[in-house]
């Protein structure tokens, strides 16, 4: 059984400063070169919002331009131009898809993109440091805060009951909640 290398990755053009991560490629879907697709956004098919993708594994980065996409069930394919076999589909498993910040809507004064939440540290009201978001879940009633501390994990509710103040200079989240809880 031959072993099946993961192709290079060159850039074409130089990949944007800006790239925020988005989900990645799990693997291909049929043999006309659509890849599955596993987002990290609110809503998965908002990845069919950009029409580029940059597509990333180590350190290495290239625009696609996407051609077509599909929504199933619990995930995503898509038809990515210049991709047009399983094979060449299959060697892009694994690869990270961005878009360029400056490519994403802006916010108002209480939206965050979950990318800018990941990484912040998370004290309560009494200042005990609970650890920090290591990522987000949606539940469908509201996000949730996965927040880690050595091995200790918490889940908070992402509302304004819990979390009350989101300093993004400052890299911290204020949250009602205890440690003991």
């Amino acid at each position: 059984m031959l072993k099946s290398q993961q192709p290079r990755l060159n850039a074409s053009a130089p990949a944007p400063d800006d790239l925020v991560s988005m989900g990645y490629i799990s693997g291909a879907f049929g043999v006309h070169g659509w890849v599955n697709v596993m987002a990290d956004t609110e809503y998965a098919d908002s990845l069919f919002g950009y029409q580029t993708w940059w597509l990333g594994r180590d350190g290495q980065w290239q625009a696609y331009t996407l051609e077509q996409g599909q929504s199933h069930a619990k995930k995503l394919s898509a038809k990515l131009e210049g991709v047009a076999e399983r094979d060449a589909a299959h060697a892009l498993r694994g690869c990270t898809i961005a878009v360029p910040r400056s490519a994403m809507p802006e916010l108002d004064n209480d939206e965050f993109y979950w990318t800018d939440l990941i990484g912040m540290q998370v004290v309560n009201t009494r200042g005990e440091a609970l650890g920090e978001v290591v990522k987000l879940l949606a539940t469908g009633a509201n996000d949730v805060l996965v927040v880690r501390d050595g091995k200790t994990e918490r889940l908070l509710p992402f509302v304004a009951a819990v979390v009350l103040t989101v300093d993004q200079p400052a890299h911290c989240i204020t949250v009602d909640w205890g440690l003991d809880y």
